[in-house]
């Protein structure tokens, strides 16, 4: 028996501050869900920039709240009135008031973001908050009137029948083009996608979730067939057309375009979820190999999703013995980065002072990093998982990294009992840096992957623009190809919106003194960018040189920057598709001898 808690729960006090912690986080949860049912009528009406800044704003719902009830109890209550007895039993009210509760696992991580607030680190361990989660979320019972997911008969309707009645259940109130048309070409994709069993056995089934997926200009249709113990998940994807009416755009149900729509490299989706452990359940069917950490995370619900990462990497820890040394890399100028080789990702912090030409303040990257995770990261920027005071054990960091450590970021170490603790870093998704990929390539004379990473690196380039950010600091070094061969950027202290830039052309020089100058001799203003310099900087191996010309020649030309930025002005949001063109319905009907779409870097290193 443990005699550390009482025998009796007997505290009003703790019974008061568990309701006020479990108030809190239920007006939280009523809040996103409203926030996620109003996205639905943001993508009926096409009204982007609503839909853009309601996305935003939901982001920051969750510390608004914490910080709300964390505000009650301070006023509310004596600092000697919390003794340690009242938090233990703060905590067994609390689970008592989850019983029934439809997101239990959302609710205990809201009572830990409350108590990190208001106790000290020292209590950071199961007694006094959810180290380990205490309610089971399985089989949560949800609303008859809008289940998780439907399930529906192809053999008793038609498959034609039954995807029609898929796409109408949701009652979106916006007009389709042609929906007969659409079902037909979503008909063929499934059969082929059935196709792949020789036999359709009679328990053949199409699960769907009930709720649709919404996120920038896009709306999906998230399911999944069944065949005899067979399952094909799949996505539909709707989008509005130049008239405003709604088509169907693409069926997805090839594993590796799917886990590219739920990348941490996204935006995070919006949907209405009364159960979201439900949701995840779903999703890891279809994405066996994402972790729940990073589904609950793309599902908007990113707070748990780092509470349960954070229990990943403590197993981890605790099963692994390698040591956490200085990332591979060219050393950064604001960021110390290092990692753990069996762990894959990286760990960042800020250093304390910037060397030359560096002009910028730890409150300044802090306030970059934000803006990155507030907006449209269209694929190409990495999610960051931000963290205070975590601790380390000592006896695991390099003798090298500790003294990075000690000299460029005193101020953000302690070390106390055998632990080093960070007061503030972030941990990201690590990656193979672009410009170690490239040199590799050409290294072992891959001629088709160093021009794949070249394509990749401006495409990157191009999806930023439309999305209005400019990356600043453009070298290789900072951008990283992922495991799916995409390049993503992920050094973010000089990006700026590109609407707060003036790209210009280089004036020609007046005379020959001008000519032969080390120094520009026009004026230069702090938010100048011209594009006909970075031929000087990037394109200085002529083999990359080539491969840049031949597929980006035009990010070299002022114009091009100025017209995406006019565009942008004018309050044109661009659309950047989360899968390729190739896979798009509207492609294969202008080019119908096409061949079915592989990617280029899948397909280069499988016939390798």
């Amino acid at each position: 028996m443990n005699h550390a808690f009482p025998k009796l729960l007997s505290s009003q006090i703790a019974y008061d501050i568990a309701r006020t912690i479990l108030d809190g986080f239920d007006k939280h949860y009523r809040l996103f869900r409203q926030a996620s049912q109003q996205a639905r009528i943001h993508f009926e009406r096409g009204d982007w920039a609503a839909a853009q800044d309601a996305q935003v704003e939901r982001i920051d719902y969750y510390d608004k709240r914490v910080q709300e009830c964390v505000h009650i109890l301070e006023d509310e209550y004596d600092p000697g009135e919390l003794t340690d007895d009242v938090w233990r039993e703060t905590k067994l009210h609390y689970i008592g008031l989850l019983a029934g509760h439809k997101q239990p696992e959302l609710a205990e991580t809201f009572f830990n973001s409350v108590c990190c607030q208001i106790l000290h680190r020292t209590y950071y361990h199961n007694e006094y908050i959810f180290v380990r989660p205490v309610v089971s979320t399985e089989y949560i019972e949800t609303d008859e009137l809008l289940p998780t997911y439907r399930v529906y008969y192809p053999l008793v309707d038609g498959l034609r029948f039954t995807i029609k009645r898929i796409v109408t259940n949701f009652q979106l109130q916006t007009k389709f083009a042609n929906l007969d048309r659409d079902v037909e070409q979503v008909e063929q994709r499934l059969t082929q996608m059935f196709g792949r069993d020789t036999t359709i056995e009679p328990d053949h089934q199409i699960h769907v979730l009930s709720s649709l997926f919404f996120r920038n200009k896009g709306a999906y249709i998230v399911g999944k067939g069944i065949n005899g113990g067979r399952e094909f998940p799949f996505v539909v994807a709707i989008l509005h057309n130049r008239k405003g009416e709604l088509v169907l755009d693409t069926v997805l149900f090839d594993q590796e375009q799917i886990t590219i729509l739920f990348s941490f490299t996204r935006a995070y989706f919006m949907v209405d979820m009364e159960v979201p452990s439900a949701y995840v359940q779903f999703l890891r069917t279809l994405l066996p190999r994402k972790p729940k950490s990073e589904i609950y995370t793309i599902l908007g619900l990113q707070k748990q999703g780092k509470a349960l990462f954070y229990r990943d990497y403590l197993q981890h820890l605790k099963h692994t013995s390698d040591q956490f040394e200085i990332a591979p890399g060219i050393r950064g100028l604001v960021m110390l980065v290092f990692a753990l080789p069996s762990f894959p990702y990286v760990f960042k912090v800020i250093k304390d002072h910037f060397a030359p030409p560096k002009e910028t303040t730890r409150a300044d990257v802090k306030r970059k990093y934000l803006l990155v995770k507030h907006h449209d990261r269209v694929g190409r920027m990495a999610d960051t998982l931000e963290y205070s005071n975590v601790a380390f054990p000592l006896a695991r960091f390099s003798d090298e990294l500790l003294a990075e450590l000690r000299e460029h970021a005193p101020s953000l170490i302690e070390i106390e009992d055998e632990q080093i603790i960070v007061r503030h870093l972030y941990i990201e998704r690590r990656m193979v840096p672009l410009n170690i990929f490239l040199a590799n390539a050409e290294k072992s004379g891959k001629e088709h992957l160093l021009e794949y990473a070249v394509l990749e690196y401006g495409n990157s380039i191009k999806d930023l623009v439309a999305a209005n950010i400019f990356p600043g600091d453009m070298l290789y070094k900072n951008f990283g190809v992922t495991k799916h061969g995409r390049v993503v950027f992920y050094d973010y202290d000089e990006i700026e919106y590109l609407t707060d830039c003036d790209f210009r052309a280089i004036p020609a020089p007046r005379n020959e003194e001008d000519e032969m100058s080390a120094e520009p001799w026009y004026p230069v203003g702090k938010h100048d960018v011209f594009p006909e310099q970075f031929g000087a900087f990037l394109l200085g191996n002529p083999k990359i040189r080539q491969y840049f010309m031949k597929h980006h020649a035009d990010l070299l030309d002022p114009a091009w920057w100025q017209a995406h930025k006019q565009r942008i002005a004018e309050g044109v949001v661009e659309d950047v598709f989360p899968y390729p063109q190739q896979v798009r319905f509207c492609y294969q009907q202008a080019n119908p001898s096409s061949a079915p779409y592989t990617p280029a870097y899948l397909e280069n290193q499988h016939n390798e």
